[in-house]
């Protein structure tokens, strides 16, 4: 899976709570490395004559703010939906992952700028002190194990902003064993390697910049799942008890959560409050199985509901016709059912155990006005 995306089909079910506290105490434990790492490869950097290692500093600045960003984000994601937000807040996770990428984006240019200026009067660039590699070595292995860590706790829970929040680390780790290399390199006489390496840690940082603002603005202008999810999702409402088929199914996300909306076709002659029954069934489904927000089901006859469909009188429309024949005897409501089909129009008529000779009535007269079909059952009384 690339760092990029993540997939909502959850093999076990992760709750809110958990999400939130294992996002709280990952952030806490990023935030302690990177202010330690931030005091030490700037404070180096500056007394070893380092610009990479500065750099380096500042990329370690710009995480300790990002893990800021993601706490605060954590905090108000998780609360619940409310009239002004009845999807819930979990968009905060978006927004706070496109500001990590501005925020890599802006701090990635800088240092490019930076290099780029040594670059214009290399003879001012001073030779670097060995104590720096060391400094820069120890950073590579300590945001690597960083790393490590909260990936897995990203994957744990399956929070997208966890992974965006890890790799930013991952980031770092390649970074400082880029300047470590162009430490080496000044320290042997190639001064020229040191902002060299400044200026590649600036566009690593800017390129994961970029994706990660990219990818917020999609998922924010209600990207949808990948078509592997899609698929599963549609896999799963179809084999819900009842259901025909399963068509124009839409989805976008929020946060690490989706909002799904899906038609199901069930058979056209089962009651309104049965096509509501299987409609119940098949969104419990999916929100046990798959990490979703919000799931809205459409339960289509199966057969066409397009426009042929228009023309056809209503069943309270067929209701006055009968008991303006039946003034004696009128019907109820709940007496007839009407079934829209292709263009036809089906009537079951319910009578009661007595009904023999309204049935007869009604096959001696002219058929109701635009039925094609008309079927009796019997009530018991």
């Amino acid at each position: 899976m690339s760092h990029k995306h993540h997939h909502v089909v959850a093999a076990e079910e992760v709750t809110s709570s958990e999400r939130q506290a294992a996002a709280t105490k990952s952030t806490l434990v990023s935030v302690v490395v990177n202010v330690f790492l931030t005091v030490v490869q700037i404070a180096t950097g500056i007394f070893a004559h380092s610009s990479a290692l500065v750099a380096d500093g500042i990329h370690s600045l710009s995480d300790l703010i990002a893990d800021f960003v993601v706490l605060i984000a954590n905090r108000f994601s998780h609360l619940e939906a409310d009239s002004n937000h009845p999807y819930g807040h979990s968009r905060f996770e978006n927004a706070a992952s496109l500001a990590l990428g501005v925020l890599l984006l802006v701090v990635g240019c800088g240092m490019l700028w930076s290099a780029a200026n040594k670059f214009a009067d290399p003879t001012l660039i001073p030779r670097v002190h060995w104590y720096a590699l060391v400094v820069a070595t120890t950073t590579l292995f300590a945001k690597e194990g960083l790393f490590r860590y909260m990936l897995a706790v990203a994957n744990r829970v399956k929070s997208g902003m966890l992974v965006a929040n890890a790799w930013h680390a991952r980031s770092d780790a390649a970074s400082s064993l880029v300047v470590a290399v162009g430490i080496i390199g000044n320290m042997l006489g190639w001064p020229l390697l040191d902002p060299l390496a400044a200026a590649i840690v600036g566009f690593m940082v800017a390129r994961m910049g970029w994706n990660f603002t990219y990818d917020a603005l999609q998922d924010l202008m209600d990207r949808g799942l990948d078509a592997e999810d899609v698929e599963a999702i549609r896999s799963h409402l179809a084999q819900t008890p009842g259901v025909v088929n399963v068509h124009d199914i839409r989805t976008r996300k929020t946060g690490d959560l989706a909002i799904i909306d899906a038609h199901l076709l069930v058979d056209s002659h089962i009651s309104v409050s049965e096509g509501h029954q299987i409609a119940l069934q098949a969104r419990q489904s999916v929100m046990k199985r798959f990490a979703v927000a919000d799931i809205t089901i459409h339960i289509d006859a199966d057969t066409a509901d397009g426009p042929e469909n228009l023309h056809l009188p209503a069943r309270e429309v067929l209701l006055a016709e009968l008991n303006q024949r039946f003034a004696d005897a009128p019907f109820a409501l709940d007496d007839v059912r009407a079934h829209y089909l292709e263009g036809r129009l089906e009537v079951d008529i319910t009578l009661p155990d007595s009904g023999d000779a309204r049935r007869e009535r009604l096959l001696a007269m002219a058929p109701l006005s635009g039925v094609d079909e008309i079927r009796f059952f019997s009530r018991l009384n």
